[in-house]
């Protein structure tokens, strides 16, 4: 497993965003080298880690990566925040970065790039092939929502509450080619639909699926996107701890023949949407019944279904531990808006996500 996380630059007096990736990414690369590199927009920092199979390893190089692109920030004079979305300064439209893949991607989508200084946390997962890679997809979209509602962490945008725990998630919802993957009949029906998609001008490339879970285009995994950028360290491991369970469990019910649970693609969006809205500490769609249930009581669930997959990799008091510390503390949306409602300062949820980001826990 491994992760992509991507950061937010701001400046240390406004907490406005601030356009310079470009001199972060060349001071942190003297210590990270190519796992760091630009994104979308000018404001965005992105950094990756190295496959690991140790959830403990893992965890020390997603706090050892954070510390070095803090580090190299403040050597540029500003300030790193690990946040679905921008809390203070021009969000919109965001200065893009050079280059022709972008310049392409502005012309083909226009007012869809204005609005993604939106920040995410890829995790990967290694698979053997497209064809078990596409059956564990299937098996594990309807946990999409619960997994939404975990790692909502973008209630605010350019000044304003959305409303939302994750307006990162309602945002990339506007793409062609993203959301909740479809149920993929076999390779070539994947194949067919990827071919389509490139040929009538919805995606540039396979890069641009923006699935929530899809086949990695230039390394054999299985990526999931479908978490905001997380506050802390913790909440990546958790978050990758989760989702190695989660396939490894997928691939016991592959091989057992067990029946595929396949909610309708109508409830399945519903249900991203109000989890999107609510978050942890709100009620989620049951896919099984369509009513509603207490999103952290969806969370025990998923944890109870993956306790034989935690026990086998050695993650289970790690996974427990961080789950039980999220749980009682709240979502990084909720925490965000607890910050804010200390003093009705949106300087204060910077200070918060500053402090967070390169926090040990």
């Amino acid at each position: 497993m491994g992760a992509e996380e991507e950061f937010l630059l701001v400046a240390p007096v406004s907490r406005a965003v601030s356009p310079e990736a470009e001199k972060v990414v060349a001071e942190a690369a003297g210590e990270l080298g190519d796992r760091v590199g630009m994104e979308l927009t000018r404001y965005q920092v992105e950094v990756r880690t190295d496959p690991h199979t140790s959830l403990a390893q893992f965890a020390e190089q997603v706090r050892s990566t954070r510390a070095a692109v803090v580090r190299a920030a403040a050597r540029q004079g500003l300030r790193v925040i690990s946040s679905g979305s921008p809390v203070l300064g021009q969000a919109c439209p965001p200065p893009l970065t050079a280059g022709p893949r972008y310049t392409l991607s502005a012309a083909m989508f226009r007012a869809l790039d204005d609005e993604q200084c939106a920040c995410a946390c890829h995790i990967h997962v290694g698979v053997p092939d497209l064809a078990t890679a596409l059956q564990i997809s299937n098996r594990l979209r309807p946990w999409i929502p619960v997994l939404i509602a975990l790692t909502g962490n973008s209630p605010f945008w350019a000044g304003r509450d959305t409303g939302y725990a994750s307006w990162r998630t309602t945002t990339w919802g506007r793409w062609p080619v993203a959301g909740p993957p479809p149920y993929f009949e076999s390779p070539s029906h994947f194949e067919d639909l990827v071919a389509g998609f490139i040929t009538n001008g919805s995606v540039m490339d396979r890069g641009g699926l923006y699935w929530d879970i899809r086949p990695s285009h230039h390394v054999p995994t299985l990526e999931f996107r479908v978490a905001d950028a997380t506050a802390t360290p913790g909440e990546t491991v958790l978050l990758a701890g989760l989702i190695r369970a989660m396939t490894a469990t997928a691939l016991q019910a592959i091989a057992a023949g067990d029946p595929v649970f396949r909610p309708g693609p109508e409830m399945l969006r519903a249900a991203c949407w109000r989890a999107a809205r609510d978050g942890l500490a709100g009620q989620g769609i049951d896919l099984s019944t369509g009513g509603l249930s207490p999103a952290i009581g969806q969370v025990d669930q998923l944890l109870s279904w993956l306790q034989p997959a935690l026990e086998n990799h050695g993650d289970t008091e790690m996974v427990n531990t961080l789950w039980s510390r999220l749980r009682a503390a709240g979502s990084g949306a909720d925490r965000q808006r607890a910050a804010y409602q200390r003093r009705a300062s949106l300087t204060d949820v910077i200070d918060h996500l500053i402090s967070a980001t390169n926090s040990s826990g």
